[in-house]
């Protein structure tokens, strides 16, 4: 088969592969349809290097056919479509019965003092082919898969794998009192998905911050007010305090994570690590990172006291430096983690109907075939071409 593979630092290649096979009996193979490309991805691109091997499938973000199920697997057959969330979630340990699928037990790296496998992220999460591929091996057939129905486009549905989700927990993590307030820093797929969830739950203002101009005038399109971060720059949180009676907003969701901008010490920093070998690197990584935090100190800045951080963005830092007497002083809650997918899925459905509340279905900006992956990395990292979520097409 086919697949996106990672060979090195923006290095990324089409791939001929051998095709997944069934291995345990509980086991499905699925044929990808559809497969997005997320922001988290652009981390492996860009800075996680240490963490990955040439030929490692990426990809968390498939839904598709049911090709073939193992011979314990009994409510899916072949030809059953399906939504693959990126958690490698078992769906009965003692942590999944308690919705946090993201920490689940029985997937859990205890090697590396990490929680559940996730699809196509790293030696960190167990080093899981993921679904930038025409097949994919998806464990826990009867649990993990979400089943949707035939009819409505991919579109409707594969944002259940990650975008939804994960924005979805933003949301609620940011616990956004009734007819509050939120800013939300970034208007990627996962800022962007968290804005329109939050004025769909009742938000009375959401902000949103960033600094390309195609994300602000789209978010803006939603009823989101926009700050350009270009503008604004070190003011950003006078400039929210203006619009919200000094106060500044009562929950704020960074959706930016390690690779913020404004960091230069930090960001050279890693792109100094990800020119080490992978021994030498590795080692400071997890004992001597730090993520560029700009956008984590602006959101301590932007909340009010005694108001909510929640954090999306992925973070890989083990010494970041972080302001804990603002924290303290302003009586701040954070909240964060990966998103546990199953968690949320039964609140979101309901929302994908035909009316298609959250506009799923003109979501994506991008849809390309699995072959052009490669370039559609290179846009999204540089923010060019009007970027924003991409869909790629396997087998098209």
């Amino acid at each position: 088969m086919r697949a996106l593979t990672w060979h090195a630092r923006r290095d990324v290649r089409v791939d001929t592969v051998p095709d997944p096979e069934i291995v345990d009996p509980t086991d499905i193979i699925v044929r990808v349809t559809s497969t997005g490309v997320c922001g988290s991805d652009l981390h492996l691109y860009e800075v996680l290097g240490p963490y990955l091997s040439p030929g490692d499938i990426l990809g968390h973000e498939p839904m598709g056919i049911v090709e073939e199920v193992g011979p314990q697997v009994t409510r899916l057959a072949p030809g059953d479509r399906v939504v693959v969330p990126f958690n490698v979630s078992c769906g009965t340990c003692w942590m999944c019965s308690r919705g946090l699928h993201s920490q689940c037990e029985t997937t859990q790296n205890r090697e590396r003092g990490m929680g559940a496998s996730l699809f196509g992220y790293t030696k960190l999460y167990g080093q899981v082919p993921g679904g930038q591929a025409e097949l994919l091996r998806v464990p826990f057939g009867d649990n993990l898969p979400v089943k949707v129905p035939h009819g409505p486009p991919d579109q409707r549905f594969v944002y259940l794998s990650d975008v939804l989700p994960t924005a979805w927990q933003a949301v609620e993590y940011a616990d956004i009192p009734p007819g509050g307030s939120v800013t939300v820093l970034g208007l990627g797929p996962i800022g962007d998905m968290a804005a329109r969830i939050a004025l769909h739950r009742g938000a009375s203002q959401v902000i949103g911050v960033d600094r390309v101009p195609e994300r602000l005038s789209r978010a803006r399109s939603r009823g989101v007010h926009t700050l350009d971060l270009r503008e604004h720059g070190q003011k950003l949180g006078d400039a929210v305090r203006d619009l919200t009676d000094g106060r500044g907003t009562d929950s704020v969701i960074d959706a930016v994570g390690m690779e913020a901008h404004g960091s230069p010490v930090a960001s050279a920093g890693q792109r100094l690590v990800g020119l080490l070998p992978d021994a030498l690197a590795q080692p400071l990584m997890d004992n001597a990172g730090i993520d560029r935090m700009a956008a984590l100190y602006a959101a301590i800045d932007i909340a009010r006291r005694g108001g909510t951080i929640s954090i999306s963005g992925v973070y890989g830092g083990s010494l970041d430096p972080m302001p804990m007497m603002t924290i303290f002083d302003k009586q701040l809650r954070l909240h964060m983690g990966q998103a546990n997918v199953h968690r949320w899925v039964e609140e979101i459905l309901p929302l994908l109907n035909e009316e298609d509340t959250l506009g799923v279905e003109n979501f994506a900006t991008h849809e390309l075939p699995l072959e052009e992956g490669p370039q559609a990395y290179r846009t999204f990292q540089a923010k060019e071409d009007g970027m924003v979520k991409t869909l790629l097409k396997p087998g098209t």
